[in-house]
């Protein structure tokens, strides 16, 4: 299976590329900084070099020629602006799923965030109140798109090991779910074609990742 990861130097997307690389799959990630690149090949992934915010569709369409699956796992990161949660949570995620739908890859998958709905609630500063919209319209461009589509909303993410122990449904509630568990997660959604057209939220649990998905 060949698949196609934007934001491949994401903690999470390098995890992801290890387990596909680990089962001889051919895991390709999309990298803005070069200087990246030698993280992704001592995981065992191909490389391209793209700026999701400067690219036009044509050429990250290129980049998706011939995968499988294509996988959005990019962000703007702490520390960025209002400005550039649009740019990337949701300029970069429409243009990758243009760029999927002109590359004829059907099958996709867009990593959220849970509370994504909840943009308006008191607390959140008006940064992290602008994350969570552009991850809505992130999703409800998707969610219109015809394309084979499952958005996972993980929980807080840590850098904790995983425990391979998770709860998925329509609604977790919110608690916390280690980065390398999401990856696992993501590497059973590409296995399970059946979870096309679902928004799912996932933190830890006591499932199996193989049993909380019989259960969806």
């Amino acid at each position: 299976m060949r698949v196609v990861i934007a934001g491949g130097h994401g903690q999470i997307a390098l995890h992801l590329e290890k387990l596909l690389a680990q089962r001889h799959d051919a895991p390709v990630g999309i990298v803005r900084n070069p200087d990246h690149e030698p993280d992704l090949t001592a995981v065992g992934a191909e490389t391209v070099v793209l700026d999701l915010e400067k690219s036009d569709v044509d050429a990250v369409a290129k980049a998706l020629e011939g995968a499988d699956a294509a996988v959005f796992s990019a962000g703007a990161g702490p520390g960025s602006g209002e400005g550039r949660k649009d740019t990337v949570d949701r300029g970069a995620a429409v243009l990758f799923a243009d760029a999927a739908q002109r590359a004829g890859v059907r099958r996709f998958i867009q990593v959220g965030s849970i509370n994504a709905d909840k943009a308006d609630d008191p607390g959140h500063d008006p940064v992290f109140a602008a994350y969570l919209r552009a991850k809505l319209a992130a999703e409800n461009d998707l969610k219109a798109r015809d394309l084979d589509w499952t958005i996972l909303r993980p929980g807080r993410l840590t850098n904790a090991s995983g425990t391979g122990r998770v709860k998925i449904a329509e609604k977790t509630g919110t608690a916390e779910i280690p980065r390398e568990d999401v990856a696992a997660v993501l590497l059973a959604l590409l296995d399970t074609p059946a979870t096309a057209g679902r928004t799912l939220e996932l933190v830890s649990g006591e499932d199996s990742i193989a049993d909380a998905l019989s259960r969806i």
